[in-house]
């Protein structure tokens, strides 16, 4: 009697046992779990986290049909079931569920027959999993698929019953199920491992896990079944070797149980490739609205300019309207050097003119501009630190971006609101996007107002250039893109948050830099004679542009001398240095480049004065231009003397 009952406790325990293990199971696994009856007239028991409508725990005659099954797929669901029951095979199907808050997703059904030893169907055991990411992603790439959306549930059943429905979950389960010990040893794998792996539980069984997982992450893996000993809950990525050597990405959920780690994990290799397909599809994308806004801009611009032109060669053309059109040929010549600045500045790759000033000086400055673009329905108000704050940053472009954000959100208000410029200092720049906070001493300049705010589907996109939700003609959809390049190549950020009906802040974060004694710069003195003869070594390698420039020195009384490239620059002032006064050199040239040759220069004749110009540079946008006065291109004849004469009076 003593035996029996010794053995009924064993049972006893064994049973609790295997009601443990497959509660950690079921915890562990991110499937829907469910149980019909053999005809599956029947829902006997389903669990769907919330994620499912509610239903009565009996629901006859397939009934659970119309609460789970849109009616359109109910006759495909049906028939596989049908199938399925006839042939006493598993049930798998990838069909629409309606979800409880009445939206449809997608997932993937497989349930596995328990049958009699006569043969007969007792009750069938199903998981559905979750494949609403991978159908999502391949509708964003194909434009032609539905929603995913996979089930999760636990698994209940009587104790009799738990052992046999564990094991045929465990063998049906599309994912990875892993019972690992806390010293990183295999101790139990299901047959997914073979399927998305390669691996048979023989080859994996007893050996450690991080001799199927990539090198880079071993410390991971190691951390994570180390947490779990500490008893932690935790998920992570990590990347394991197939057995033909491909790399493959899963994603874990582990949760602790005695001494043993219970994880099941999702293989998300796909799911990355349709990621990277995606976003580099919309990359393509972007650079062809980039393109086709920069030729539309430009193509209005070149009709203005083509068609004065050819006014200008009619005959007897008054002075009135001579000089109308040649007018609009330098107006039209300033849009596209403002257009191209902008262009320039999203991407950039400008060349900038890093000065030490005080932000909140500067605020007041062009608050005042900004007034008078915001019209007088418009509050414009600051809120100012009350110390001193420095930046080291172009002030040209840092007053034109709070400019065009101003524009945006006077545009956005409809003309009538209220505006605030608030300047403040911060500890750290916050994540932005997909970059991490960044610790330091940051200036912050947010411009705040009242208007319509931003929709979610458009706030990601609202720095892209040309974008814009203003009508044809209202605006070119580059101001925040020259805002936000502004501040990137400024080593800062600048940060959107915004609700529809609400307004919108934006918030530029610049470094902050100690403070610098101001020094006045003085105007170039007009009393100056032009170039009274001087000698002027022009190095540039387009024709018309040395050209150009020759003539425009000529009218302002300099002598020039046109070398084509560097290395002939540096033989004219071998041959013959003291008879130049100043060089002027483009920066982009074949051989050795504009900025190479002002050093050599400096190195070889330190008494020189050299002017460079360029229109874009990739070594002036990344590293300035190393102490040289530089001219823009485009240029006018003012702004070439001009540079010229500062160069000369320094030495």
């Amino acid at each position: 009697m003593t035996d029996r009952t010794e053995d009924a406790v064993g049972i006893e325990q064994r049973l609790s046992e295997s009601e443990a293990r497959l509660r950690l199971l079921t915890e562990a696994t991110s499937d829907v779990l469910y149980r019909m009856s053999p005809d599956w007239g029947e829902m006997k028991e389903l669990d769907g986290g919330g994620f499912l409508p509610s239903t009565p725990s009996s629901q006859p005659n397939r009934s659970w049909l119309l609460a789970y099954i849109p009616e359109s797929d109910q006759p495909a669901v049906t028939a596989a079931i049908d199938e399925a029951i006839q042939l006493k095979k598993i049930f798998v199907l990838e069909h629409r569920v309606v979800r409880a808050d009445g939206t449809i997703g997608w997932t993937l059904s497989r349930a596995v027959p328990l049958l009699n030893p006569s043969g007969e169907i007792v009750e069938w055991f199903g998981a559905a999993s979750d494949i609403s990411p991978r159908r999502e992603a391949e509708a964003s790439l194909r434009e032609s698929e539905g929603k995913l959306r996979a089930l999760n549930a636990t698994l209940e059943q009587q104790v009799d019953e738990r052992t046999a429905e564990r094991d045929r979950m465990w063998d049906s389960s599309p994912d990875l199920l892993l019972v690992i010990d806390f010293e990183g040893i295999f101790r139990r794998v299901n047959p997914a491992w073979t399927t998305l792996l390669g691996y048979t539980p023989e080859e994996l069984i007893g050996h450690h896990v991080n001799e199927f997982v990539v090198p880079d992450d071993h410390g991971k893996t190691v951390g994570a079944y180390e947490a779990t000993a500490a008893g932690d809950q935790l998920r992570i990525e990590n990347r394991y070797r197939h057995k033909d050597g491909s790399i493959h990405t899963v994603a874990w959920a582990a949760a602790p149980g005695g001494n043993m780690t219970y994880a099941t994990g999702r293989d998300m290799t796909g799911q990355r490739q349709l990621e990277d397909q995606l976003r580099q599809a919309q990359k393509v994308e972007a650079i062809g609205q980039l393109t086709g806004g920069v030729a539309h801009d430009f193509n209005n611009l070149l009709t203005v300019i083509r068609g004065s032109v050819d006014l200008l060669r009619r005959p007897s053309l008054s002075e009135e309207r001579r000089q109308r059109y040649i007018d609009a040929i330098a107006d039209t010549a300033d849009r596209a050097t403002k257009l191209t600045n902008q262009l320039l500045a999203f991407a950039r790759r400008q060349s900038l003119r890093p000065e030490v000033f005080e932000v909140t000086e500067s605020v007041r400055t062009v608050s005042d501009m900004v007034r008078t673009l915001a019209g007088s329905r418009i509050k414009v108000s600051q809120r100012l630190s009350s110390e001193a704050c420095y930046i080291d940053a172009d002030r040209s472009q840092f007053d034109t971006a709070i400019v065009n954000m101003a524009v945006n959100a006077r545009d956005a208000m409809d003309g009538s609101g209220e505006l605030t410029i608030t300047v403040a200092e911060a500890s750290e720049m916050p994540a932005i996007r997909s970059h991490p906070a960044i610790p330091g001493k940051f200036v912050t300049v947010s411009l705040t107002d009242t208007g319509r705010g931003i929709s979610t589907a458009n706030i990601d996109r609202i720095f892209e250039p040309f974008f814009t939700t203003k009508g044809v003609g209202e605006g070119t959809g580059l101001g925040l893109s020259q805002v936000f390049g502004f501040t990137k190549q400024s080593g800062g950020g600048v940060v959107v948050s915004s609700k529809e009906g609400e307004g919108a802040t934006f918030t530029m974060y610049l470094p902050r830099v100690e403070g610098a004694d101001d020094v006045a710069t003085k105007a170039a003195d007009a009393s100056v004679p032009l170039g009274e003869g001087s000698c002027v070594l022009v190095v540039e390698d387009n024709t018309e542009v040395g050209m150009f420039s020759t003539e425009a020195l000529a009218q302002l009384g300099y002598h020039a001398v046109w070398a084509m490239d560097g290395l002939k620059a540096l033989a004219e002032l071998a041959a013959n240095a003291g008879q130049f006064d100043i060089v002027f050199s483009d920066v982009m040239m074949p051989g050795i480049s504009g900025i190479e040759l002002a050093q050599e220069i400096a190195r070889l004749y330190p008494n020189l004065p050299v002017v460079l110009t360029s229109g874009y540079s990739e070594v002036l946008a990344q590293n300035g231009t190393h102490g040289f006065e530089l001219v823009h291109k485009p240029y006018s004849i003012d702004s070439l003397s001009r540079a010229l004469r500062k160069v000369a009076r320094r030495h």
